[in-house]
This record gives structure tokens, sequence and C-alpha cells, in this order.
């Protein structure tokens, strides 16, 4: 925890669904949090998200991988911009 609390940029590397297929990436967490809004980036095999100002963005789509596909096993709201 204090490791994320000092940190000046906190980058997340995840899978975009659970093994039975549920997303990851959700409105809101259900788990004890290490740290609230320490997350600056989300990295998952589909795409990688940026928070910026408190809103989750999807910068970039990983090869092989469309905006349907991040849609489809993405549950939390995002703001596309891809560049």
């Amino acid at each position: 925890m204090d490791l994320v609390v000092g940190a000046r940029r906190v980058i997340v590397a995840m899978t975009a669904t659970t093994a039975d297929g549920e997303p990851k990436v959700v409105p809101a967490c259900t788990y004890p949090l290490t740290a609230r809004a320490a997350a600056d980036v989300v990295v998952t095999e589909l795409a990688v998200f940026r928070l910026r100002d408190g809103a989750l963005v999807l910068t970039e789509l990983l090869e092989g991988a469309t905006l349907e596909q991040v849609r489809a096993v993405t549950a939390a709201p995002f703001a596309v911009a891809l560049g």
C-alpha cells in the first residue's frame, strides 16, 4: 500500500476478463482498495486506458483488438481517444 500511495505513476497490468469471462474493468471496486484513485494507466491484453480527470479514456488498442471487443468486455464507461 505504501508503494502505491507514494508513487508518482501507477500502472495496472491485468487481463480484461475473469476466467469466467466477466469484465474486470468495472465502474466501482468491490474488493478492498489498496489506495483510492491511485491508478494512472490500466493495460490489458486488448487495450490501454488512462485515467484523465477522474475518467477512464481508451488511448490504445493492442494488436489485433477492435473497439467492439473492448466495449464487449469493459463494464466501466470510457471515452475513446485513439491517436
